[in-house]
């Protein structure tokens, strides 16, 4: 990063980011120790669920079976793009003193560790969080027998695994690929957006069937032929239903949730790259990787407040999840203030010290530059 310029605070700022991308995925790990440590209920419960555990897994396993060789394939394509999609004048500069066909074989290989990276981590975000969410559901199910407060904790946090994995691996792989290709990052970061991409198409439409299917055939047989109620785990399709909706909507969805979030990330930092050339400041691209480092601190804190009472009802689950979004909002606002504040002060070429409060004019510039 030394050859961006960037002064020592903002080289700190972006290893900060890397360590709370590393927060993020050790937060996830203490949420997982938590909820595996709670009582899982009854035999009769722990039965069932056995057989939606065991369909999920069976599922998830076999698609990835189907996926990993397409994934080898798709890894030699991306090393071998550099023929078709040339390295960009950032990567040459980036490089500069390398011959160029040496430059293309680093970005060749730069865009594969991309696109495995991607794949990886969207498939271990779909992976790690339907588990979760299926050991989850027991003990969601056990703890409402006695608290409303304990099942929404628990039902909360098991989410909250999925969010950190997306949140960690995300800002990782990111923050990663632009600490070591600096302004070449977005040559690296296409593999890095399309193999994300790609596991959620997977994973999110081969789940999705799998989901409608089950509970077409779970309503067909159970409730039309034999007039078995839609949730009596004696109709085998009721299983299958419930399986689906861990495949469907915990796997599939939390993919195309990490998809979402690292094509975003993709897309914020090579807007940052062309401000970068328009107006020579590298804090374009800084900015947002600070911006993410903020949202999972915030996010952490704000899952503390989420709390639920003894009794209670769907409305009050929502107004318990709401505070927890309006801490995390408020403590997202302040800090983003704050970092909007510095860069603005920087790009502006303002000193820090005094100055800042001349005119409500400078207060309203830094809320519409971070909008």
């Amino acid at each position: 990063m030394q050859e961006l310029g960037l002064s020592t605070f903002e080289i700190w700022s972006i290893w900060g980011v890397f360590g709370v991308a590393i927060v993020g995925l050790l937060y996830a790990l203490l949420l997982r120790n938590q909820i595996l440590a709670e009582d899982m209920g009854t035999a009769k419960m722990q039965e069932v669920w056995g057989a939606i555990r065991d369909g999920a897994d069976a599922y998830l396993s076999r698609q990835l079976r189907t996926i990993l060789p397409l994934i080898a394939i798709l890894t030699v394509a991306m090393y071998l793009s550099v023929t078709i999609v040339p390295p960009t004048p950032e990567a040459i500069e980036r490089f500069q003193g390398m011959p160029l066909d040496e430059v293309s074989r680093t970005i060749g290989i730069g865009r594969a560790v991309g696109f495995v990276m991607g794949a990886l981590f969207s498939l271990t975000v779909g992976q790690i969080g339907m588990r979760m969410a299926v050991q989850g559901n027991v003990r969601v199910a056990s703890a409402a027998r006695y608290s409303f407060g304990e099942a929404l904790r628990i039902a909360y946090r098991t989410g909250t695994i999925t969010g950190m994995l997306t949140d960690g691996l995300g800002l990782l792989g990111g923050t990663a690929l632009f600490i070591y290709f600096g302004i070449a990052a977005p040559d690296a970061l296409l593999g890095f957006g399309f193999g994300g991409t790609l596991l959620a198409l997977f994973m999110r439409v081969g789940g999705g069937i799998y989901t409608k299917a089950a509970d077409v055939g779970a309503d067909l047989v159970g409730k039309v032929e034999n007039d078995i109620p839609e949730d009596d785990p004696r109709n085998p399709a009721v299983v299958a239903d419930l399986v689906g909706d861990n495949v469907g909507d915990c796997a599939g969805m939390a993919a195309d949730i990490f998809e979402s979030y690292e094509v975003t990330i993709v897309s914020g930092l090579i807007l940052g790259v062309a401000l970068f050339h328009i107006t020579g400041h590298v804090e374009w691209i800084i900015y947002p990787l600070i911006v993410r480092g903020i949202g999972v601190l915030s996010s952490i804190f704000g899952t503390y407040a989420v709390r639920g009472g003894e009794e209670g009802n769907a409305a009050k689950a929502m107004g318990a999840i709401f505070n927890g979004f309006l801490s995390s909002a408020a403590i997202s606002v302040v800090l983003f203030f704050g970092a909007a504040f510095y860069y603005l002060n920087v790009l502006t070429g303002d000193g820090l010290p005094g100055g800042w409060w001349r005119t409500p004019l400078r207060w309203a510039s830094v809320c519409c530059w971070r909008s």
